[in-house]
């Protein structure tokens, strides 16, 4: 019903942002948690991918660790080209061939990614400066596809409203780089460039087991509410 939604009110064609995009409904991940396994994500992925092709007329990737093709596995692989790339290639190229529904994008919505994958926490940082070279830089340098630091994804962005720039992130699996550490990595390389951290963000919830106590403070995150 959320994708139906989605579908009905946003329209790619005239559609502008920051972030990459393919779909209306872009990814929905399945992430267990309690006494649930990563199986159950993956039955509950096939299930959803499936409904949304036939209920919603919109093709679907599966991928993390629901993906059937081994480079769906990494999201960016997927969202690769975004919508309007993707819209070009899909007929012509087999490796772009969803795993539900037929070789076309829906034509305002596009095409969704429907995965099974660990928790994720959003994570930003913001550095009290103008310069996005700045942000993009240290994005660049801390993402592990980069050579960086383990399960970190990472770009710059402006913050104009407040006359900053933002290291924005996804820490896919914080027992290999923790909040603080990705905090302390990026405190260090503003810092050798004369740039002062501003604070952090926390989008959404974070596990206990990733912010020990005094986290908040340590990170100097701007709003944090115990019961996220």
């Amino acid at each position: 019903r959320g994708v139906a939604a989605a579908r009905d009110a946003i329209d790619l064609t005239g559609h502008e942002g920051a972030h990459p995009r393919m779909g209306a409904t872009d990814v929905v991940p399945f992430v267990p948690l309690g006494e649930a396994k990563i199986e159950d994500a993956i039955r509950a992925a096939e299930k959803a991918a499936e409904r949304i092709w036939l209920e919603n007329g919109i093709p679907t990737y599966l991928y993390g660790d629901a993906a059937r093709v081994p480079e769906r596995t990494n999201l960016a692989n997927v969202r690769r080209g975004q919508f309007e790339g993707i819209r070009e290639s899909i007929s012509i190229d087999p490796h772009r061939e969803p795993d539900f529904g037929e070789d076309r994008v829906h034509p305002t919505a596009g095409i969704t990614a429907v995965g099974a994958r660990f928790f994720l926490i959003a994570f930003n940082v913001n550095l009290d400066t103008q310069d996005i070279g700045a942000a993009k830089a240290i994005a660049t340098e801390i993402r592990e596809k980069n050579g960086g630091l383990p399960g970190v994804k990472a770009m710059g962005f402006n913050l104009p409203e407040k006359g900053q720039v933002q290291v924005s992130m996804n820490l896919v699996d914080y027992r290999k780089t923790t909040p603080i550490e990705v905090f302390d990595e990026i405190s260090k390389r503003a810092e050798a460039v004369g740039i002062e951290v501003a604070g952090s963000e926390v989008v959404g919830l974070i596990p206990r087991a990733a912010a020990p106590e005094g986290f908040a403070e340590r990170v100097r995150v701007l709003d944090f509410d115990a019961e996220q």
